[in-house]
Parts: structure tokens; C-alpha cells; sequence
């Protein structure tokens, strides 16, 4: 608030005083936020879904502009969205949950799957042309109704550019959008998520982690909403590796650096031979330099990484079960995992404690003053991990 005052304001030295104490903000509180897919249900279930996960702490919720029930995960095919009045709503309804409990500062995060979504659940009805149900009608796949092509039992009609047309759609009911439309709804979504369903951040679910193609899209959000800012998912569903290294072929082909032989076009560019490559090192410069290259190219307030504990895990477990029932034996636990803990000070490595045994002798201590039978004590293991942090 002290910095949005102070920008408006147009004192610099305050704005710079705000950014400087941002910056230096330490707190133990760690900000949550929920995810609430889109909604599990109407607007009512939204509203009361929001309400729960602000109750229960929340201090902004990200909800899409997915059906609920057709929802699929942002990397998968056969996403299906609603219309822009309908997902305005949701927003309405999140941020009458924020203000009934008194939150005057709760942040909405408004994710569009358009880019990937080929389909829509329903027609909405337009009132005139411009507004939000005609901008979204206008990217149906249609066929003109003609004597070859004439109108049947069951299906649909509609009025659009002074043509009457039949929407296409599928045997499930579903409309379907014309190829190649995704960056214009995506560009259009999010304009009306901020201009008229008053979300705080975007987020634009892409294919591939393509900075240059992600900014070509804030860029013409840009131009409506200057301000606008995007929170994306450097998502473990891209295959990282492949795609950098086929943006640094591309890009070096068309600057003449490189011919298209030098490298493979497609998945045989990830072999490990290309690793300590011109093109391998090119590639983990831009990884490196990934987070800082959307901010500042595509306006990326909040780059977060999604589901990266999952893939620790089941990678540290494949690599343990390897050793353990290899050759290594204990030494795969030992030299991978419990030694990197000790020098890296990673307090886990006292797992007892991490679990709350010195609160639970805190506890006995308390009700049964020296009659408690204590965990913490000479013989417990823990003493071995005395020296780490």
C-alpha cells in the first residue's frame, strides 16, 4: 500500500524508500495460497470454498477459467473453459469472500487454460456487439448453413457477422474454437480478469516455457492494463531440457550461427553427448537465468515451481533403492543423503526432533514435573547430531 500510495504520488523518494523496506521484510509467517482449481462448482461453492481456505489462512486464492467438471491439469488436452462472464463471477465471488471476513488486501491469482482449451462448454448470450459474450462467440469454428449444409434436428444456430451459422460441435455437446485462437482469447481473458473481474495477479498455463512467446502475450495485455502482472508455473510437465536447447537451435539458425545439421531437431537433442556442447552450456545459461528473464521481459511478478518435491522424492528414492540394494548398501544412504544433511546443516537430519519429541518432554514435564519420562536424554540418538544446525 505504501509503495502503490507513493507511485501515485509520483514521490520518487518514497517509492524508492517502500521498494527498499520490501525488500528487507523478514517474517516468519510464510503467506499461503490456494489453489482452488475452478471452484468445484458454481458461484456459491466458489464463495464458499474461498471463505474456508481464507479462514483457514489464506491469504490469496488462484482459482481458472476451466469447467469444474470437466477440470484437467494445465499440461494435459481436453480442457474445456467457460465464458468470460461466467469466470468474472468466480472473482466477484473471491473477493466478496475476502471482504466479508474483513481481508481488504487479499490477492486473486486468475489463471486462463484458453491457450491449451480447443473448447467451450456453452454459447453465452450476447446483448450487443463488443461485449464479453460476443468477443468470446467470435472465436467459434462455424459452418455456414447453406442448401448442402442445411439445419437438422437437435442442432444450433447462431447469429454471427450477419451470417447465420451452426457452431460446431462435438458428440458430447461441446463447441469447439477455431485452430490457432488460443493467444487472442488468452490476451482477451486476461483483460477482462482484470479490468471487470478485479484480479490482482495473471496466469497464462503454457505448452512450453517460452519467454519470448509468453511476452509477446503480456505485451498486448500491456497495452489495455499497463500495470498488469503475471505469476507463472516453471512447471516440471515441460521437459526443460528439450525445450531450451530447441529454442537455443532455433533461434541460432536463424541468426546464421549454426546450420540445422550441426544438431538434431528433435528428442535425440537431449542425449548427454550435447551436454558439454556450445549449445548444452547455452542452454544451462538460460536455465540459470530463466526466472530473471521472464520478469523482466514478460512482467513475471511470481515465478513459482510446481510439484518439485514429488520429483525429488521419487528421484532420491529411485537413486537410494538402487544403492541400497546394490552394491552400495548402506553407503547409498550414508554418502547421498545423511552426510550432504550433516555438512549442509540441514536440521532434518534430527528427525525426532523435527517431529516434536522436545515439545512432547515439554508436555510431560508439565504434568508430571519428575516423574516425566523424558525422551530427550544421555542415551538419546539425537546427542550423535549435537554440532548441526
Amino acid at each position: 500500500k505504501d509503495l502503490q500510495a507513493a507511485r501515485e504520488a509520483g514521490d520518487a523518494l518514497a517509492t524508492e524508500k517502500a521498494i527498499a523496506a520490501i525488500d528487507a521484510f523478514e517474517s516468519n509467517v510464510v503467506p499461503i495460497i490456494a489453489d482452488i482449481d475452478a471452484g468445484f462448482g458454481n458461484v456459491h461453492a466458489t464463495y464458499l470454498l474461498a471463505k474456508k481456505m481464507i479462514e483457514a489462512g489464506a491469504c490469496c486464492i488462484q482459482i481458472e477459467n476451466q469447467v469444474s467438471d470437466a477440470k484437467q491439469c494445465g499440461h494435459q488436452d481436453g480442457k474445456v473453459t467457460v465464458p468470460r462472464e461466467d469466470f468474472i463471477e468466480k472473482l466477484r465471488a473471491v473477493r466478496m469472500a475476502f471482504e466479508e471476513l474483513g481481508v481488504e488486501d487479499g490477492v486473486i491469482v486468475a489463471r486462463t487454460d484458453s491457450l491449451g482449451a480447443g473448447l467451450t462448454q456453452k454459447i453465452p448470450v450476447s446483448k450487443h456487439k463488443g461485449d464479453l459474450a460476443s468477443e468470446y462467440t467470435k472465436w467459434l469454428e462455424v459452418e455456414e448453413i447453406t442448401d448442402d449444409n442445411p439445419l437438422s434436428d437437435g442442432d444450433v444456430a447462431i447469429q454471427l457477422d450477419g451470417k447465420l451459422v451452426k457452431p460446431v460441435r462435438l458428440p458430447n455437446g461441446l463447441y469447439k474454437f477455431r485452430p490457432d485462437t488460443g493467444k487472442q482469447r488468452v490476451i482477451e481473458d486476461c483483460i477482462a480478469n482484470l479490468t471487470e473481474g478485479g484480479a490482482d495477479l495473471l496466469w497464462i498455463e503454457t505448452a512450453t516455457p517460452d519467454v519470448k512467446f509468453i511476452a509477446s502475450m503480456v505485451n498486448e495485455i500491456k497495452k489495455a492494463v499497463p500495470d498488469a502482472k503475471l505469476t507463472y508455473n516453471n512447471s516440471p510437465s515441460f521437459n526443460w531440457t528439450l525445450n531450451l536447447r530447441q529454442q537455443v537451435r532455433a533461434d541460432w539458425i536463424a541468426e546464421g550461427k549454426i546450420s540445422p545439421e550441426d544438431y538434431p531437431e528433435g528428442a535425440e537433442i537431449m542425449s548427454a553427448r550435447f551436454d558439454d556442447t556450445e549449445l548444452g552450456r547455452e542452454t544451462d545459461r538460460r536455465l540459470r537465468n530463466f526466472q530473471t528473464d521472464i520478469a523482466r521481459e514478460a512482467g513475471v511478478f511470481h515465478n513459482l515451481i510446481t510439484l518439485p518435491t514429488f520429483h525429488m522424492t521419487a528421484k532420491f528414492m529411485d537413486d537410494l533403492s538402487r544403492g541400497y540394494f546394490g552394491e552400495d548398501k548402506m553407503m547409498a544412504y550414508v554418502n547421498g543423503i545423511q552426510r550432504e544433511e550433516i555438512r549442509a546443516g540441514v536440521s532434518a537430519v534430527k528427525h525426532q526432533h523435527e517431529v516434536g519429541s522436545d515439545i512432547g518432554d515439554k508436555f510431560k514435564e508439565m504434568v508430571a514435573g519428575e516423574r516425566a519420562l523424558k525422551a530427550g536424554g544421555h542415551k538419546n540418538t539425537m546427542n550423535q547430531f549435537s554440532n548441526v544446525a
